[in-house]
């Protein structure tokens, strides 16, 4: 599964402020609505009661907080890169700064963890990192997410 197939480059936000967890889903939450046209607070609901179970912060200033929803139609992602980490609870209790929100429909099952894995490793690869943190051109992020390589480390 490609990246490019989940998240569309209007889709990227390349310098998002963000003073808490909170206020940064609140504004993950805003986009995904105007990109799927479910309801703002279906969204945010779905990814605040997915974090009371556990921070979604996997570590080195990344979180891929996610969710399913009855009214996705499809798998669907919002990337933000944010002026400044915020404090995520991650769980190496580092702040983040570069979030993938992932969203997709109740029964996707095994497409929705696939699609967590990929950008994991996508996320995880420490070049492409650092080339999304060098740039605030919502293009050329969509572009170092498409062609990530596919890292083997699991």
């Amino acid at each position: 599964m490609d990246l490019s197939d989940l998240i569309e480059t209007p889709a990227v936000m390349p310098t998002v402020r963000a003073n808490s967890k909170k206020q940064l889903l609140q504004i993950l939450a805003e986009k995904a609505a105007a990109i799927t046209g479910i309801p703002e607070r279906e969204i945010f609901d779905t990814i605040l009661q997915r974090e009371k179970l556990g921070s979604t912060g996997v570590g080195n200033g990344v979180a891929i907080p996610h969710g399913k929803l009855p009214a996705a139609t499809r798998i669907t992602g919002v990337f933000a890169r944010l002026e400044a980490p915020v404090d995520f609870d991650s769980l190496d209790d580092q702040p983040v700064d570069l979030v993938f929100l992932l969203l997709a429909p109740e029964g996707a099952g095994a497409d929705h963890l696939k699609a967590l894995s990929r950008i994991a490793r996508v996320l995880r690869d420490a070049d492409t990192v650092a080339k999304i943190r060098g740039t605030d051109n919502a293009a050329a992020i969509h572009s170092f997410l498409s062609k990530a390589p596919a890292s083997n480390a699991a």
